[in-house]
């Protein structure tokens, strides 16, 4: 071919603009984009000057012309081509169309996006004004859109020109970091609200007392001291499980290892709700034959078997035993059932009672003690340990909880926990 038909000028001229736009701090995405776009120009305008360039050998003229390229579908696919492969949601438009999509964009905002008006397809009031704002200093080039893809979604757009007309459009799913977000916010608010509640009850007793300390009689003042010492006792429990999920969380990602023997660690803790002399028998231990061995953290499957006798006891019928039971379960599991027989848990209330600070009855929880954080804390505890939570109930009967683990497999060099 001529050496005159190749565009050199147009060349040179594109890559110091490319260079110039990546010293002004264009992104590598955008800058990406615009050489697609740019070199697919320069290949179609060179395929149309050879047909009309002298010197151009015959039968590569024919070649050319014969079957012609379409400039135009060769820009579209490289466009496509290039952004195809990105997982985050693009979209190619100018000021009337959508020319590209890929395909996180499409599953985001539907199949049949291509070729349709941007203000059709994004259908919100904030994102049609990103895109008709004017390219200018000080005008937006982001804008968070609430409820884009459902209800209680959250997403960022961002634009960027890659040509005359033409733009990028970027979106960001926030929505995780929103209920992150979210969840936070309620549970610093429940936190505070569990902590002022006694505190408050604290202070009003501790103040009529000083207040005049001949004016109560003996019995009345030992009854508010009572009354500040279970309150002191209930922020302490609180502030317990407080730290407690605040550790979970530190280790979730951190697989326990150590060997545990459930049998020996249910007697430990069943042991310790037994009864003062004379007492009545309030839990029963049921153990299997064999030992049941998981990789667990001690403590931490106390704490988990230790919240589900004490809600089985504080909820629960007081007439009735708790049965604690460990025994083998289906696909390599271990398992522990806790069982009350009480006054059962509306089928409404199941899917949330691992949330933290939720109550079935807030007044009875909190005239038993509780602090609203056990089976919160239990989740974690299992969650941790790779393993399943169910919790069954009927209204009148009583309350089911199961925690299954798996079992340490033979040969395993797991160490051996110690329950002292």
């Amino acid at each position: 071919m001529n050496k005159s038909a190749i565009p050199w000028p147009a060349i040179v001229l594109a890559i110091i603009g490319l260079v110039l736009l990546r010293l002004a701090g264009v992104g590598t995405l955008t800058l990406a984009l615009t050489t697609v776009v740019w070199a697919s120009s320069l290949t179609a305008g060179w395929w149309r000057m050879a047909d009309a360039l002298p010197g151009v050998p015959q039968a590569f003229a024919d070649k050319l012309r014969t079957p012609r390229i379409d400039s135009h579908a060769v820009a579209r696919n490289a466009i496509d081509a290039t952004i195809e492969a990105i997982s985050v949601p693009l979209l190619i438009t100018d000021h009337h169309l959508i020319l590209a999509a890929n395909g996180a964009a499409r599953a985001a905002l539907g199949a049949y996006i291509v070729g349709q008006a941007p203000r059709i397809a994004l259908r919100h009031p904030d994102a049609v004004k990103l895109l008709d704002a004017p390219e200018a200093e000080g005008v937006p080039s982001s804008v968070s859109i609430s409820g884009l893809t459902g209800s209680g979604s959250l997403w960022q757009l961002s634009r960027s020109r890659i040509a005359e007309g033409q733009w990028v459009i970027e979106l960001r799913d926030r929505t995780s970091e929103a209920d992150i977000g979210r969840a936070q916010t309620d549970f610093v608010a429940n936190a505070s609200h569990e902590l002022r509640t006694p505190l408050s009850s604290i202070i009003g007793y501790v103040e009529t007392i000083a207040d005049d300390p001949g004016r109560l009689d003996v019995t009345t003042t030992q009854r508010f001291l009572g009354t500040v010492l279970r309150e002191a006792r209930r922020m302490q429990s609180l502030v317990s499980d407080l730290m407690s999920l605040s550790q979970l969380e530190a280790e979730k990602h951190d697989a326990p290892t150590t060997r545990i023997e459930l049998g020996q660690l249910a007697s430990r803790v069943v042991g310790e709700f037994a009864p003062p002399p004379g007492g009545d028998v309030r839990v029963e231990l049921a153990l299997p034959d064999q030992a049941l061995e998981v990789a667990g953290d001690v403590k931490q499957i106390e704490q988990l078997l230790r919240n589900l006798i004490d809600n089985g006891l504080k909820y629960g019928d007081a007439d009735q035993l708790v049965s604690v039971t460990v025994k083998p379960a289906p696909r390599g599991m271990a398992e522990f059932a806790v069982v009350d027989r009480g006054p059962g848990i509306a089928p409404n209330h199941l899917p949330h009672l691992t949330r933290r600070f939720y109550r079935t009855d807030p007044g009875r929880s909190r005239a038993a003690g509780g602090t609203g954080l056990g089976l919160a804390i239990v989740k974690h505890i299992v969650e941790r340990h790779r393993g399943k939570l169910d919790i069954a109930s009927t209204l009148g009967v009583g309350t089911t909880v199961c925690v299954r683990l798996p079992q340490v497999k033979p040969g395993k060099s797991e160490k051996q926990g110690t329950l002292s």
